[in-house]
């Protein structure tokens, strides 16, 4: 019984990002925006989920809409340089 009950906690504690999907699609008025998390993830290493999210654990994020995204989202591709940084690069109709 305490094999499966650490069993359950484990895959609870790390099946997150196990998880996380590889692509996340999100739906805009503008067109649909295709976001490569897993990417991101591995790009992310040094500053870890709260880059974008509010803790390490990841989950939902507040605020998320248009204009979080393009301050958030364009911010640090125009300071990493690489990138989507315009409306059509993002927005797929």
């Amino acid at each position: 019984m305490r094999t499966i009950i650490a069993a359950a906690v484990l895959s609870l504690a790390f099946g997150g990002a196990a998880l996380a999907s590889d692509t996340i699609t999100l739906t805009a008025k503008n067109g649909n925006v295709a976001f490569p998390h897993k990417l991101h993830q591995e790009l992310k290493l040094a500053k870890g989920c709260k880059a974008c999210h509010e803790t390490e654990k990841g989950g939902t994020i507040a605020g998320m809409g248009k204009d979080w995204a393009h301050t958030t989202c364009k911010g640090c591709h125009a300071e990493m340089g690489k990138g989507p940084t315009k409306c059509g690069e993002c927005h797929k109709k």
